[in-house]
């Protein structure tokens, strides 16, 4: 009582003391545990090292590079006749959504940053691109998960496609989202879209922004590093977290909550394990669930519900790749809930069981090294992927110019 008079207490002081506390705990617990420690950071070093940094650290670096030489702005004047139509964002979200379809966490929320730190979408416009370009990578769903957890290749349609699939209804929906609060800014008009005017738009910025190809491929690939030991230090960290929670026992609990809801739809105990871990942790929490004592339809759900929540320890990162800008975390957060929800429905929609006797299935306790794809095998057909969906992109912003031409004839008629 005595500290209360001297120094008052307020509102916004509480969160600070809650994080001081919570930071202690972590430190004692730490060093009461050192092995569990120990073995949480290596295993979180592993999973960096082995998955993340080979996966991201090329589309880190090409978005880096594309970024700089006003590819972007290219972009966006050519697409601004799909992207504003179907999402509600700039032509330039053509670009983030592509490379975050075909790169993974959180390369989505890094470039949609830039993209609002030059000017090149509204706060409104950047918050709806952060929370429907925010993927899973195809590496991890089609190798470590489908090839190198479960041992069937063949479950990588079912993961993937539910994944983005419920993506791409969550960006549909959100171009209604903060129509009170938009603000409206000039845009690309359809009559005037062309590709002399994408052409003059990717001039003008090298024009302003000359770079000698040394400093641009160097600030590329040190920007790119940077970011992405900073993502290994959240996996480290979220992975010694789990591991103490877990030997508190505390995950037992967060998935005793979750059964009072999920037992009663018939999910198996193992399950809510998982999705206790990977509500912390997306790779930990898809290792747990593809081992679960549980159907193979169960262990997809819970999968499916792990990779659109994407964990903790993706929100946290994301937060840092937009910590300089005035995006706000709330709506993200909110989607990543029914982005959940809607992979877990549209697995169960579309998945049918396989045969047993498959050639393809490989034992589910194979090593990940020893049962995937090569990374740079599968990085290069990603890298095309994302080549083929912008001429696909760009080729249906034709189409759409081309009856946009036609109705306004008619309707001059």
């Amino acid at each position: 009582m005595l500290i209360h008079h001297k120094i008052p207490i307020n509102k916004d002081d509480l969160s600070g003391l809650l994080w001081t506390a919570l930071a202690i705990c972590f430190v004692l617990a730490m060093v009461t545990q050192p092995r569990i420690t120990f073995q949480g950071a290596t295993m979180g070093l592993k999973t960096w090292w082995e998955i993340v940094f080979p996966s991201l650290l090329p589309f880190f670096i090409f978005s880096e590079i594309l970024m700089k030489l006003g590819l972007v702005r290219f972009i966006g004047v050519l697409l601004e006749p799909v992207m504003r139509p179907l999402f509600n964002v700039p032509g330039a979200g053509g670009f983030v959504m592509v490379i975050g379809f075909t790169s993974g966490f959180p390369i989505g929320s890094m470039v949609t940053a830039q993209l609002r730190r030059q000017g090149l979408c509204t706060r409104l416009e950047a918050e709806r691109l952060m929370c429907f370009t925010n993927n899973s990578s195809p590496l991890f769903m089609l190798t470590a998960v489908a090839v190198g957890m479960f041992g069937k290749p063949e479950l990588g349609v079912v993961i993937a496609g539910s994944h983005y699939l419920a993506n791409i209804i969550l960006g549909l929906g959100l171009r209604f989202y903060g129509h009170s609060e938009q603000i409206l800014k000039p845009a690309t008009s359809t009559r005037s879209w062309s590709v002399r005017s994408a052409f003059r738009a990717l001039l003008q910025h090298q024009r302003q922004e000359k770079l000698p190809l040394g400093k641009l491929l160097g600030e590329a690939v040190t920007s790119s590093i940077t970011k992405l030991i900073n993502i290994g230090g959240f996996i480290i960290l979220f992975a010694v977290i789990i591991r103490l929670l877990n030997e508190a026992g505390i995950i037992g609990q967060i998935a005793a909550a979750m059964g009072i809801l999920l037992v009663p739809l018939g999910f198996a105990p193992d399950i809510l394990t998982a999705l206790a871990s990977g509500f912390f942790e997306m790779t930990i929490g898809t290792k747990i669930a593809s081992e679960a004592a549980a159907t193979e339809l169960q262990q997809l759900i819970a999968v499916g519900m792990i990779l659109g929540w994407s964990g903790l320890s993706i929100h946290a990162q994301v937060a840092s790749m937009i910590a300089h800008t005035d995006l706000r975390m709330r709506l993200f957060f909110a989607t990543r809930v029914t982005h959940a929800l809607l992979a877990a429905c549209l697995t169960w929609l579309i998945y049918k069981p396989v045969s047993m006797g498959s050639p393809s299935a490989l034992p589910v306790a194979a090593p990940l090294s020893a049962c995937s794809y090569p990374v740079l095998i599968v990085t290069a057909y990603s890298i095309l992927a994302m080549v083929a969906t912008l001429i696909l992109l760009i080729l249906l912003a034709v189409i759409f110019r081309f009856f946009f031409v036609i109705f306004s004839q008619v309707k001059k008629m």
